[in-house]
C-alpha cells in the first residue's frame, strides 16, 4: 500500500490535547505515558544527533525514539532482534499455528481486569495445549510453542486473543523419543475448545472469590456473586472460538510469519489514509465479508479511545514460551528434541564486543542506516549530540 506521510503522532498531536481534557478522570497514567511518548517520538523533545556525509557534506537530523511498545514507529528494531533469537529455536518439523479468543461477555470483563484476565487467558491456553498434547488419544507428547496477545481487530476495537505457533510433535513422556504429529493436524480444534472454555471460566471464578476483579460503570452489578454467575450462564454453554490454521511449513517459513504477529501495534501507520475535519480513516479487512480491503472513518475522539483501547499494563508480559521451549529449561530441551530428529543445534555467530545500534540494524535487517542517502557513496558521521528539550547549535561544520 501506498504510504501518505500521515502517522500516529500527527493525530496525537492534533487531537489528543482536547481528549487529554474531556477524559480527564478516565485516563490511566499508562495511557497518558503511552500518548505523550508518541507524540515526542523521534522529534526535539528526546533530543537526538546530527550526521553529515564524508563525502557530498549532505546533511542528516535524527531525533531518539521513545521506544515505547505501543508505538508504531518503535517496533522494527527490537522485533528483528526478537526473531534472530529465535533461529535458535527452530526445529525441522511443520509448524501450526492456533489461536485462542474471548467471547465479547469477557471481553469486556477483561478491558476493565486487564493484569488479570489477560493472566487467565495466557494460563488456561496453555494448560489446554500442554494437557490434550499430552493425552495419548490426541499426540501423548510434551509440546513447546510461543503465545502472542494481540487485543484489537482491524477496526480497532477490544478483541482479545492468542496467537500460539506450535511445532507439530514433541518429546514423549520419558524424554526418548520425539511424537510427531499427523501431517497437516495438530490437535482436534472442538476439544480444545471445551477445554480452554472450562479452565478459563474456573480461573475467572477464582479469580473472583478472591477478590481480584474489579467492576464498573455497566458491569458494576457484577460485584454481587449471583449476578456474576448469572452474567457467565450463557458463555458456560457457548462454544468458543479456537481457530487452528493451516500449517505454514517447516522452519524456513517460520521467522517470517512470526514477523506479523510479534512486536504489532493496534495499528501502523501505514493503515492510516486521510485526517481532515476532525475524522480519521484507515483501511481494514472486512474478515466477516471475505477479508475484504475498506476504508473505515472514525471521529478523531472515537479513533483516539479506541487506540487506547490496547494500552497493556506495565510491565505485562505479551509474548511467552511454554513447554519445551520454556526460559527455563529451553537450552536443554532443545538439545534433547535436535538429537531426537537428528538435527545439529545451529551455530550462531556472536561478535567479540557489542554492536553499535546502526551495525545491529543492518545485520538483521540488511539495510544501512551509514550509507549516505544522498549521494550512496560516503558514510554519515555523527558531529553533534544534543539533549532533550535543545536543537542542534546551528549549521554543521563542512567536511
Amino acid at each position: 500500500m501506498r504510504a501518505t506521510g500521515l502517522e500516529l503522532a500527527d493525530i496525537f498531536r492534533q487531537a489528543g490535547p482536547r481528549y487529554r481534557e474531556d477524559h480527564a478522570g478516565t485516563l490511566s497514567r499508562g495511557q497518558h505515558r503511552v500518548m505523550s511518548a508518541i507524540e515526542r517520538c523521534r522529534t526535539a523533545a528526546l533530543g537526538g544527533h546530527v550526521e553529515q556525509c564524508d563525502a557530498c557534506g549532505h546533511l542528516r537530523i535524527s531525533f531518539n525514539s521513545c521506544r515505547n511498545r505501543h508505538c508504531p514507529k518503535c517496533q522494527s528494531l527490537v522485533r528483528a532482534q526478537w526473531l534472530d533469537e529465535r533461529h535458535a529455536d527452530l526445529l525441522p518439523v511443520e509448524y501450526f499455528h492456533v489461536v485462542f479468543t474471548l467471547p465479547e461477555e469477557i471481553a469486556a470483563i477483561a478491558y476493565q481486569n486487564k493484569a488479570v484476565v489477560y493472566g487467565i487467558l495466557f494460563h488456561a491456553t496453555a494448560e489446554t495445549l500442554r494437557t490434550i498434547a499430552a493425552d495419548p488419544k490426541h499426540l501423548g507428547a510434551e509440546i513447546g510453542f510461543i503465545a502472542i496477545l494481540h487485543t484489537w481487530g482491524q477496526n480497532l476495537l477490544h478483541h482479545p486473543h492468542l496467537h500460539c505457533v506450535v511445532p507439530g510433535g514433541g518429546l514423549s513422556a520419558d524424554d526418548e523419543r520425539w511424537v510427531s504429529c499427523r501431517p497437516g493436524f495438530f490437535l482436534p480444534v472442538r476439544v480444545l475448545s471445551r477445554l480452554f472454555r472450562r479452565l478459563f471460566l474456573a480461573q475467572l471464578q477464582a479469580a473472583f472469590d478472591a477478590g481480584e476483579l474489579r467492576f464498573f460503570n455497566a458491569l458494576e452489578p457484577l460485584r454481587v456473586p449471583r449476578a456474576f454467575v448469572r452474567y457467565l450462564a450463557p458463555v458456560r454453554q457457548a462454544e468458543w472460538v479456537v481457530y487452528a490454521k493451516p500449517p505454514f511449513g517447516g522452519p524456513e517459513n517460520v521467522l517470517e510469519y512470526l514477523g506479523r504477529y510479534t512486536h504489532r501495534v493496534a495499528i501502523a501507520n501505514n493503515r492510516l489514509t486521510d485526517f481532515a475535519d476532525g475524522k480519521v480513516c484507515f483501511r481494514w479487512k472486512d474478515y466477516r465479508h471475505e477479508s475484504r480491503q475498506k476504508v473505515m472513518s472514525l471521529d478523531e475522539q472515537e479513533f483516539i479511545r479506541r487506540f487506547l483501547l490496547h494500552v497493556l499494563p506495565d510491565g505485562f508480559q505479551r509474548i511467552r514460551h511454554y513447554g519445551f521451549l520454556a526460559n527455563r529449561h529451553r537450552a536443554v530441551k532443545l538439545a534433547s528434541c535436535r538429537q531426537l530428529l537428528a538435527e545439529p543445534a545451529p551455530v550462531l555467530e556472536k561478535p567479540d564486543t557489542p554492536l553499535d545500534y546502526r551495525d545491529r540494524y543492518q545485520l538483521l535487517t540488511g539495510k544501512s542506516l551509514r550509507d549516505c542517502p544522498k549521494c550512496g557513496c560516503g558514510h554519515m558521521l555523527c558531529i553533534e549530540t544534543f539533549l532533550p528539550g535543545t536543537l542542534p547549535r546551528g549549521p554543521p561544520r563542512s567536511v
